[in-house]
């Protein structure tokens, strides 16, 4: 897995950490790769012992949605499996731990990360839906014009029509944002096959009093205070001097 550059979701990352009252919002975007070299060929040769890569693995149904789910519909649960359930290759499983890894490399480890903790989500509408409703009640109006452009940018890298949406729903035993003060989280994974590409999207909401965050805030003020001083440098180099006489 190969970490792609993407100046759209940096510049949207920025505005995905922000302070709401009692609350720090901690999100950000990141494109991946899925073509294994070195070390990830070893580790997938190592994840195929316990099972073939076109084997299927039950998926947990997914948190987005209820009992009254469009995807239950037409679903017999005469066989006995629970009519939320869905299914993935361990292949597929193999590219979602391994995109969690490198975007929380080093502070976790996910390699034990079990199919039942993934959900595949039903549709893109679920899951736009869940997302903005879970940012615009953090951030309010101004997501108003931060949601077209998010939506927009992931559409670009991605495609988002020709994707299946994954989400990791960890016990709290697992969970990276298990921590004391954590509100809210969304990770979704957006699986591009063709493209051979994955987009991660996640975010969290923490209190204010954990603590929690602090440094990835005072990071992006340091951020926004540099780009102004260089804003005011090439303002003043640019500004006219009176000539030596």
């Amino acid at each position: 897995m190969k970490l792609l550059e993407s100046s759209s979701f940096e510049a949207l990352g920025s505005r995905l950490c922000v302070e709401t009252g009692d609350a720090r919002i901690l999100g950000r975007m990141e494109s991946y790769s899925c073509k294994m070299a070195g070390d990830d060929k070893h580790m997938f040769k190592q994840f195929c012992q316990e099972g073939e890569p076109h084997v299927l693995e039950a998926l947990s149904p997914p948190q987005s949605t209820s009992a009254t789910s469009p995807s239950k519909l037409g679903k017999s649960s005469e066989d006995g499996e629970n009519p939320l359930s869905d299914k993935c290759c361990r292949k597929t499983l193999f590219y979602l731990i391994t995109t969690l890894n490198e975007s929380f490399r080093p502070d976790y480890d996910f390699s034990a990360a079990r199919a039942h903790e993934f959900s595949r989500e039903p549709s893109l509408n679920w899951v736009a839906n869940a997302v903005n409703g879970s940012l615009f009640s953090a951030v309010g109006e101004e997501f108003n014009a931060l949601g077209p452009e998010l939506w927009n940018a992931i559409d670009q890298e991605i495609n988002l029509q020709g994707c299946d949406i994954y989400s990791y729903n960890p016990d709290l035993d697992s969970d990276p944002f298990g921590e004391e003060g954590s509100l809210w989280s969304f990770n979704y994974f957006f699986y591009n096959k063709k493209l051979k590409r994955i987009v991660f999207f996640t975010c969290r909401s923490v209190s204010v009093l954990s603590g929690y965050g602090r440094d990835c805030l005072d990071n992006e003020l340091d951020m926004e205070l540099d780009d102004e001083e260089e804003m005011d440098g090439f303002t003043e180099d640019r500004a006219p001097r009176a000539l030596c006489v």
